[in-house]
């Protein structure tokens, strides 16, 4: 059985905002870059999971970036896996990430191929859906629970009001989210024998993107608070309706 799981690079979440290039770009001067929670916590770690139980499992690891990303990929892997692909290109573009994935998940016949829910820098959650369109494969989506029954997949998503467990042949695409699996940091020795596993770089197929972006705007300043005396009613509820539109 072959499992790929799909790791993006984003920027940490305490990394300050500002833009570039007319607000089209995002300027990453003094920006820390980290692993995806979403990929690397729930996808990748559950993944690690199944492979601790089969030893006979192949587990690799697919990145869209370029050089700047090595590093990223490296700490993933130093977590596990066999292996770990970087397809040599960048882009925004939901397709053309999921397009370049697809190519690379139909050239290794994988059974099974791992996302997070989705990127915590876009949010965009299309990305799997996409990979298992293009590949005629099954999409289970915001996964919270995964286990093999052979070729089977016994998968547990969560529904509106509760949660549903469905039962899916193998190959198939799943996006993983909180309850996959537990948070693990990588020990001295899985970051060593990050350094010498193979990292095997390809080109990117030829694919049009379907979007672009125009610009990006930071959200408005918080306004500051204003506190109302609790004797006086008839000015708290003026603000509320006047200002805050609330009532």
């Amino acid at each position: 059985m072959k499992i790929l799981v799909c790791i993006s690079k984003t920027p940490d979440t305490t990394a300050k905002i500002t833009f570039t290039n007319n607000d089209t770009q995002l300027a990453e001067a003094g920006v820390q870059y980290i692993v995806n929670p979403y990929d690397e916590w729930y996808a990748l770690v559950r993944a690690i999971e199944l492979k601790e139980k089969d030893a006979s499992i192949v587990l690799h690891l697919v990145t869209v970036g370029e050089a700047d990303a090595e590093p990223i990929i490296r700490k993933a892997l130093a977590l596990g896996g066999d292996e770990v692909i970087r397809v040599n290109t960048t882009s925004t573009d939901s397709f053309y990430i999921a397009s370049q994935i697809a190519a690379i998940a139909q050239q290794g016949e994988y059974d099974i191929i791992f996302t997070g829910k989705e990127t915590i820098d876009y949010n965009g959650s299309s990305v799997g859906g996409m990979i298992a369109e293009l590949l005629n494969m099954p999409y289970i989506a915001l996964a919270t629970k995964f286990e093999l029954n052979g070729t089977t997949a016994i998968v547990t998503r969560e529904i509106e009001g509760g949660e549903i467990t469905e039962e899916i042949n193998l190959p198939l695409v799943v996006s993983a989210q909180k309850g996959m699996a537990e948070q693990r940091i990588p020990n001295m020795r899985g970051i060593v024998a990050a350094r010498t596993k193979p990292l095997k770089v390809v080109e990117p197929i030829s694919t049009e993107p379907l979007t672009s972006i125009e610009k990006f705007e930071l959200p408005p300043a918080k306004a500051g608070v204003k506190l109302v005396s609790s004797d006086n009613v008839e000015e708290l509820v003026r603000l509320l309706h006047e200002e805050a539109k609330a009532i």
